[in-house]
């Protein structure tokens, strides 16, 4: 047999608010890492917690839009930031330090479009930022181009 419902003025049971994230005082900030990473070909959004090993959220410009041409777009990057700020929200996270990232490497050093408008749409969504660093790739050694192919006598 079913349970019987409650009458129209009387309430079943009294509602439990369930908190997904820590216990903090009144005032105080609970802070994850937002690593940014925005190449010409797409933005990333990525929360983790303080240590980097627990993911909180990660969303991508490719997630938000149809076209690929529109990945790396600063709309999309926007999308993407809105989200993750908001399931971190819901996580009782409430600021960011910030890893802004580029492609790197032996490729640009310069962060895509998406970069800027991921970190003011953070902002923008109530999040406090903390520290915003640039994190760098290191060039790898690479071999001059035609090196040694020229019979010039260089190995």
């Amino acid at each position: 047999m079913a349970p019987k419902k409650a009458a129209k003025g009387e309430d079943a049971a009294p509602k439990e608010v369930v908190s997904l994230g820590p216990t903090v005082r009144e005032g105080e900030h609970v802070f994850g890492v937002a690593h940014i990473f925005a190449s010409f070909n797409d933005t990333f959004v990525h929360v983790t917690d303080l240590s980097g090993r627990e993911t909180i959220s990660r969303v991508t410009g490719g997630m938000k839009v149809k076209a690929d041409r529109d990945e790396s777009s600063p709309y999309a990057a926007m999308l993407a930031a809105q989200d993750v700020a908001v399931k971190c929200k819901e996580l009782g996270i409430t600021a960011l330090h910030i890893k802004l990232r580029a492609t790197g490497g032996n490729r640009t050093k310069t962060p895509g479009p998406g970069a800027q408008s991921a970190l003011r749409a953070l902002a923008r969504a109530g999040m406090k930022i903390g520290r915003i660093g640039e994190c760098r790739t290191q060039q790898q050694h690479v071999l001059a181009v035609g090196c040694g192919s020229e019979g010039n006598g260089v190995p």
